[in-house]
């Protein structure tokens, strides 16, 4: 039977471990923490930053409410379509499982709250801005 493509990485580790005569388990240990606070720290504390500024209802709503021209490109008539159907889905799911700021309506029920844009909009917004967040941290993280 051929070695496992693993006995490579974990001979190396092995000798990184050997090397800095760190026991392997506290380096790996030291290493997820590492990457937890220089990965997903940033990441939150961009998305809240972008949030509290209103980046992402900014986008959304230059999205929403700026109609794609005949000239333009095709790129904004695709994400505009994906805003749309996007918000038509949290509504169908909010309102069904009483997530996302929805009242759970019981099933047969047609009404809808009327500030239900609002919190569509709100929920994009916030996609918007864990987009942001992502594209921020993630050259910070090569």
């Amino acid at each position: 039977m051929p070695p496992s493509y693993l006995t490579t990485y974990k001979a190396a580790l092995d000798a990184l471990s050997a090397r800095t005569r760190t026991p392997l388990p506290s380096l790996l240990v030291s290493f997820a923490l590492l990457h937890e606070l220089t990965a997903v720290v940033p990441l939150v504390a961009v998305f809240y930053g972008s949030r509290s500024l209103g980046i992402g209802d900014t986008v959304i709503s230059t999205i929403i409410n700026n109609p794609p021209q005949s000239n333009s490109s095709g790129i904004r008539k695709v994400v505009q379509t994906w805003v749309e159907e996007g918000d038509a889905w949290a509504a169908r799911i909010g309102r069904r499982y009483g997530v996302f700021g929805y009242e759970k309506r019981t099933p047969g029920e047609l009404d809808t709250p009327p500030d239900s844009s609002k919190l569509t909009s709100r929920l994009a917004g916030d996609v918007a801005n864990a987009v942001v967040a992502y594209g921020v941290t993630k050259p910070l993280t090569l």
